[in-house]
C-alpha cells in the first residue's frame, strides 16, 4: 500500500442549548426572552450533490462527443454526471438509475463504515470445552465465527503456528464451528471449517496453501495440528467454552480497500450482510447521501447482477458521503478507494489518469467508473461515467479518453488534494492474535 498523508478533520455537531441564570423571577424571564428572541443556529450539513440543472456549457459538448464515441451502444444507456464542490459541469442522464455493477460497492462501503466505524474488527474466538493435558485437547476445539470477510490462507496458518506456540499440537475431538465462520470466501460452515483444518496440518497443503505460505514472513513456522475428530456446525456455542485464542480481522478501512481494490465480490456479499443485506444497504446509502430512494435499487451487495442499479448522481453523492464521514475519522477516500497508477488491482492496467481516487464496475456489458479527479484550474471533478449495452473494452477506453481530455482542459496535478491523499499512519495496520489462556 501507498504511504498516505493526512486531510482535514470536520464533524458537524447539532446542539440543543438552553441555559436560565440563578437570579430573580423577572431578571429570569427576561433571560429567557432573550434565549427565545436569538435561537442558536443550527450548522447547515454539506451538500453532497448540486442542483441537476444548468450545467456549466464548456464541457457539454465533450460530454456529447464522449456519448457519440461509445456508440453503437445507445444514449439512453449511458449516463454522466460531474460536479465541482458547489458547481455542476455535466449531466446526461444523472438521476436515471443505470445497471451499477461493482459500483455497487460504493454503497456497501458507505453503510459499512457507518455502521461499524473504520477501525472495527471482526472478532473469531477459539476455545475448547474439553482439557488439555501434553499438547492434547481431550475433547472438542470449537471455532465461534464472526463474519471475517478476509480471513484466508494465510491468516489460517498464522493461528495454526499460534496454538503450536501454546503448545497444542492435537485434538481428540471434533472441530466445531458455530457462528458466521467464513475461509477463502467460502460461507458455508463445514466447507470453511474442512479449510482451516486442512491449513492446520501442513502435511495435508496442496500447492496453493504452499505458495500463500510463501507470502509470510521467511522462517514463518509451518502448523502442524492434528485433529482427529470431523468437522461440525453447531447453532449455537456452547455455555462452558473456555477461550484460548481470538482472532481479529485488518481494520474495517483495510477490508474495504482489499476489496475496492481487487472488487472483490464475496467479501462484498459478506460485508453487505453483516450490516443487513442489500435492501438494508439501498435504503441507508440512500439517506447518508442525500439522495431518492429510487436512484439505488439493489439486489446484493457486490454488484454481481443487472439487476443493481444506481444514478449516477447517487453514486457520486455516496462516494462524497464516504469522504465526508471518513474525514471526521482524519482520513479520506483513498484510504478505502483505488488510487490510480499507485495502487495494485483491477485498475492497474487502465489509462486513467494518475492520483485519481475511483472505484469501477465491470459486467459483461457495462463498464462504470465513478470517483475524484484532481486538478489545477477546478479542484476536484467528482465524476460518474455509468456505460451499458455495448463493448465493455470500447467502454473502458472511451472513459480514460475522456478523463485525459478533462485533465489536458484543467490541468494536471502533482501531487493529490488533501481529500483524495491516503493517511500513512494505516500503513502495516494488520490482522491481531491475542493468547487468552494458556
Amino acid at each position: 500500500m501507498s504511504i498516505h498523508p493526512y486531510p482535514l478533520s470536520l464533524i458537524f455537531l447539532f446542539l440543543l442549548c438552553s441555559c436560565t441564570p440563578n437570579t430573580s423571577k423577572s431578571n429570569q424571564n427576561s433571560s429567557t426572552a432573550a434565549i427565545r428572541a436569538t435561537p442558536t443556529p443550527t450548522p447547515t450539513p454539506e451538500l453532497l450533490t448540486v442542483s441537476p440543472t444548468e450545467p456549466n456549457p464548456p464541457i457539454n459538448p465533450q460530454v456529447a462527443a464522449y456519448i457519440k464515441s461509445l456508440q453503437p451502444a445507445p444514449a439512453k444507456s449511458q449516463g454522466v454526471w460531474m460536479q465541482t464542490k458547489d458547481k455542476l459541469l455535466a449531466n446526461h442522464q444523472g438521476t436515471t438509475p443505470l445497471p451499477a455493477a461493482s459500483i455497487t460497492k460504493v454503497a456497501t462501503t458507505l453503510v459499512a463504515l457507518k455502521t461499524f466505524g473504520p477501525d472495527h474488527r471482526f472478532l473469531t474466538q477459539i476455545g475448547t470445552t474439553g482439557t488439555i493435558r501434553e499438547g492434547v485437547i481431550e475433547g472438542d476445539l470449537i471455532i465461534q465465527g464472526g463474519e471475517d470477510p478476509f480471513f484466508v490462507w494465510e491468516e489460517a496458518i498464522k493461528l495454526g503456528n499460534t496454538l503450536n506456540q501454546m503448545g497444542i499440537k492435537h485434538v481428540q475431538g471434533d472441530l466445531i464451528i458455530t457462528g458466521k465462520f467464513y475461509m477463502n470466501y467460502n460461507t458455508a460452515p463445514v466447507t470453511a471449517g474442512n479449510l482451516l483444518k486442512q491449513a492446520w496440518n501442513s502435511q495435508t497443503w496442496t500447492p496453493v496453501i504452499t505458495r500463500q505460505y510463501q507470502t509470510l514472513p521467511p522462517q514463518t513456522p509451518k502448523p502442524q495440528v492434528l485433529i482427529e475428530g470431523k468437522v461440525k456446525n453447531r447453532t449455537k456455542t456452547p455455555a462452558n467454552m473456555r477461550i484460548l485464542v481470538r482472532h481479529s480481522s485488518y481494520p474495517l478501512a483495510e477490508l474495504l480497500k482489499k476489496m475496492n481494490n481487487f472488487s472483490n465480490n464475496p467479501m462484498a456479499e459478506m460485508i453487505a450482510n453483516s450490516v443487513g443485506g442489500a435492501k438494508t444497504v439501498a435504503q441507508r446509502a440512500a439517506e447518508i447521501a442525500q439522495v431518492p430512494s429510487q436512484e439505488i435499487y439493489l439486489i446484493n451487495g457486490s454488484g454481481l447482477t443487472y439487476e443493481n442499479k444506481i444514478s449516477p448522481r447517487a453514486a457520486i453523492a455516496m462516494f462524497r458521503a464516504v469522504e465526508l464521514y471518513l474525514r471526521s475519522h482524519n482520513l479520506t477516500v483513498a484510504d478505502v478507494f483505488t488510487i490510480t497508477s499507485v495502487d495494485e488491482g483491477v485498475l492497474s492496467p487502465r489509462q486513467i489518469p494518475p492520483l485519481a481516487v475511483v472505484k469501477s464496475g465491470s459486467l459483461g456489458t457495462v463498464s462504470a467508473l465513478v470517483g475524484g479527479l484532481p486538478t489545477q484550474n477546478q479542484g476536484i471533478i467528482w465524476f460518474a461515467l455509468m456505460n451499458g449495452q455495448g463493448d465493455l473494452n470500447n467502454f473502458r477506453k472511451q472513459q480514460d479518453i475522456f478523463l485525459n481530455q478533462i485533465i489536458r482542459q484543467s490541468g494536471q496535478v502533482s501531487n493529490p488534494p488533501q481529500e483524495l491523499a491516503p493517511t500513512g499512519e494505516r500503513l502495516g495496520k494488520s490482522s491481531q492474535i491475542e493468547i487468552v489462556q494458556n
